[in-house]
């Protein structure tokens, strides 16, 4: 059997709660988590690195990134995987920094890199306060475009929570990242083979400045990209990602862990009204 060279899990938006109980009264994230990490270390994956790609905690809760943590970690101590933790809209900075990055004094913008196996991982945080749609500030921007200057042996896997590319889903559309063409921009002639992001709520692709770009499942529930007319709907339908690089190629997969109960069915106008009001843009 053909073995890739190396290959990253993505896991995003777990929404996990500080606390025991269900998610919009159905879901329970903390046993999705589990539940996906016992499916990964009880198969043959060689895994490299685990890529956490935001809304990681549910509300910003301190406990619930210690939660987190506590389960995540250790099972990348026992993978022999590098652990990487991108922000979302619903994660708060402080409470990241201080309980998965070990920095309690700082408040900026969490971006990261870091090379396992020759290939380089940039996380950036996409997310703005107060928000739900994504920006990356020039600062960003200008940090990214340093970094990329340098190439590396494998390339570089992008990551960020809100993707660069249009939704089908009119409520994902309105949050996805505001100008895309500024990062686009930077992103032309670098080693950056893939742009992995979440938020969606379903599996998707695309392509930014000719680069492939993933949008990953949600271990929390999965939104129906096919909904009955005039209605937005979503399941408890979990999934995570396996990201597998074969030599000049990478594949990503989207992987489905559970199909449960629906978790909400609502008008589609009345859902894009309230969207719109938070944006600011109609």
């Amino acid at each position: 059997m053909t073995r890739p060279d190396l290959t990253l899990i993505q896991l995003s938006d777990t929404h996990l709660r500080p606390a025991d109980g269900l998610m919009h009264g159905v879901v329970d994230t903390t046993a999705n988590l589990f539940a996906a990490v016992q499916m990964i270390e009880n198969s043959e994956t060689d895994v490299a690195a685990l890529l956490l790609t935001g809304d990681l905690a549910d509300n910003g809760a301190a406990a619930a990134y210690r939660r987190l943590r506590g389960i995540v970690e250790p099972a990348a101590r026992r993978l022999g995987a590098e652990v990487s933790y991108a922000m979302g809209n619903h994660d708060e900075r402080v409470a990241f920094r201080a309980e998965l990055l070990d920095d309690p004094s700082g408040t900026g913008p969490c971006d990261s890199a870091f090379t396992v196996d020759g290939l380089r991982v940039v996380a950036l945080d996409s997310s703005e306060p107060g928000q739900h749609d994504g920006h990356l500030s020039e600062a960003q921007l200008d940090w990214l475009a340093d970094e990329l200057a340098t190439t590396s042996p494998r390339g570089t896997v992008l990551v960020s929570h809100h993707p660069p590319v249009p939704s089908p889903v009119p409520t994902v559309h309105l949050l996805r990242l505001r100008g895309s063409d500024r990062l686009a921009d930077v992103l032309k002639g670098t080693d950056v083979r893939l742009i992995v992001s979440g938020h969606a709520h379903h599996a998707g692709c695309g392509a930014l400045a000719g680069i492939p770009v993933w949008v990953g499942p949600a271990l929390a529930y999965g939104v129906a990209a096919v909904p009955p007319r005039g209605r937005l709907r979503a399941g408890a339908d979990a999934g995570f990602s396996r990201i597998d690089v074969f030599g000049e190629q990478i594949v990503a997969t989207a992987v489905p862990l559970s199909t449960a109960d629906r978790v909400y069915d609502v008008d589609a106008a009345e859902r894009l009204r309230m969207v719109h009001e938070v944006v600011g843009v109609w």
